[in-house]
């Protein structure tokens, strides 16, 4: 089952990992030429495969991971100014819907909706 909310997680975080590479290595990186903060965007890979293959077990873990992206977006978008800013709303926003999407899939295949469906 392919729900509305799994590809609303796999968007998101494929975006989130874009994002987090080209704002750290080309767009607004720390120093010039990028930064070792590109490294943050090395955990959204461990949900990949799972996310993309629907696993409600990885969407639920995948829902903590995301507010470690929402807090950092907000730390920044409240810190930094001008470009790095606004990829920090950018990156809220992405995070957020990964956070949503994930919930929303581990709710929709929960075992207990099976249960009452049948019932």
């Amino acid at each position: 089952m392919n729900s509305w909310f799994n590809r609303l997680a796999a968007v998101s975080l494929i975006s989130l990992l874009f994002l987090c590479l080209s704002w750290e290595l080309w767009l607004a990186p720390l120093r010039p030429g990028g930064s070792m903060l590109a490294l943050k965007a090395l955990p959204l890979l461990l949900p990949l495969f799972g996310i993309l293959r629907g696993k409600r077990y990885t969407h639920q873990w995948t829902s903590m991971l995301s507010l470690a992206y929402v807090a950092e977006g907000l730390v920044r978008a409240a810190s930094d100014e001008g470009t790095s800013q606004i990829l920090a709303m950018a990156e809220i926003i992405t995070a957020t819907g990964l956070f949503a999407g994930c919930l929303g899939h581990a709710r929709v295949t929960a075992p207990s909706r099976a249960v009452k469906a049948a019932d």
